[in-house]
């Protein structure tokens, strides 16, 4: 007998969002996985893959896939964008009631995906995954994020939540209010935190990659972490600003101290070490300080030229999306 709840749970569709890059490997499991999930719903489910410039036959495996499952969509972005990019190209084509984020790698587990929803009934806009543990990743990795998040929150005045990705859930006044903001360097944990609205931590132990190597490297988090303060914060500036200050005058204390000392007690020996230390310092220090402005100026240059975030190669709605439309 179908309950009211019941009804009301079918008239709701959750839009699962997976960007992909060159996962062909890991994408049967994948699918297994989300299925059996969503038969075990009394939602209705749409699997949004977004192709990211995959080289392995990802968007081949995915257009064969939509033809055997009416639930399935594919966007094929033209090129290899990254995945701030991916995802912001699935929220703009994302239909659903509420919107799931989930990795093609399942380290992120689609099985708490029934949770989301649970707490999305409760009346929170954004359900996201927040990382116990991380199985499968270096000591290093799991403690430079660690640390990430702590410096980001001192420097950001907008809370971003700790040890969360992109394994989160979206409701749809939620996902409009992200897709409104259209600037071109994207940190999409940043973003998510800077709508507001109600928003939930679910706890949950992040599994190894079922398949494949992570394309994440130390250099694309070094970026990511960049675009992150950046975006979030002016604290950086202010402090290159107060290192100029305390440089500068400690610069004038030592001459002055020089000074006083050539005139009290003469200067026999000139103190070519001290010179060629004294000059480093303030060199690294100008370095540092533009380095700084830099990063910030070359972001703005960017926003400036309004190019558009993505283009597609193709967009392949799923078929059920199609008949309703």
């Amino acid at each position: 007998m179908t309950t009211a709840a019941d009804a009301a749970a079918a008239s709701i569709t959750v839009t699962v969002l997976i960007p992909v890059y060159n996962e062909v490997d890991g994408l049967a499991e994948c699918y297994r996985r989300l299925d059996a999930v969503a038969g075990n719903c009394a939602e209705n489910f749409e699997f949004l893959f977004v192709d990211d410039g995959s080289s392995d036959g990802s968007a081949q495996w995915l257009l064969e896939l939509r033809q055997r499952d009416a639930r399935v969509g594919l966007i094929e972005l033209s090129r290899n964008f990254g995945k701030e990019i991916a995802v912001s190209a699935g929220l703009d084509h994302a239909s659903g009631d509420v919107v799931m984020l989930l990795d093609a790698d399942l380290q992120d587990p689609p099985e708490l995906i029934p949770e989301f929803i649970a707490a999305w009934r409760e009346g929170y806009d954004i359900v996201y995954g927040q990382r116990l543990s991380r199985e499968g990743e270096t000591w290093l990795k799991i403690q430079t994020s660690h640390w990430y998040y702590r410096v980001i929150n001192v420097l950001s005045d907008v809370p971003i939540p700790a040890d969360a990705g992109d394994f989160r859930l979206l409701s749809r006044r939620a996902v409009e209010a992200v897709r409104a903001l259209r600037e071109k360097h994207r940190y999409m944990a940043g973003l998510y935190a800077w709508i507001g609205f109600p928003q939930k931590a679910l706890p949950y132990h992040r599994h190894p990659r079922h398949t494949g190597q992570s394309k994440w490297n130390y250099l694309r988090l070094w970026g990511l972490a960049l675009e992150g303060i950046t975006s979030f914060s002016t604290v950086p500036l202010k402090l290159a600003t107060l290192l100029g200050v305390v440089t500068a005058s400690a610069a004038f204390l030592y001459g002055v101290y020089f000074l006083l000392r050539t005139l009290l007690f003469g200067n026999p020996v000139p103190g070519y070490p001290s010179l060629i230390v004294v000059m480093l310092f303030l060199g690294g220090v100008q370095l540092i300080c533009l380095g700084i402005i830099g990063e910030y100026l070359g972001r703005t240059y960017v926003e400036s030229k309004q190019r558009q975030l993505y283009y597609l190669r193709g967009l392949h709605p799923s078929r059920e999306r199609q008949h309703d439309d």
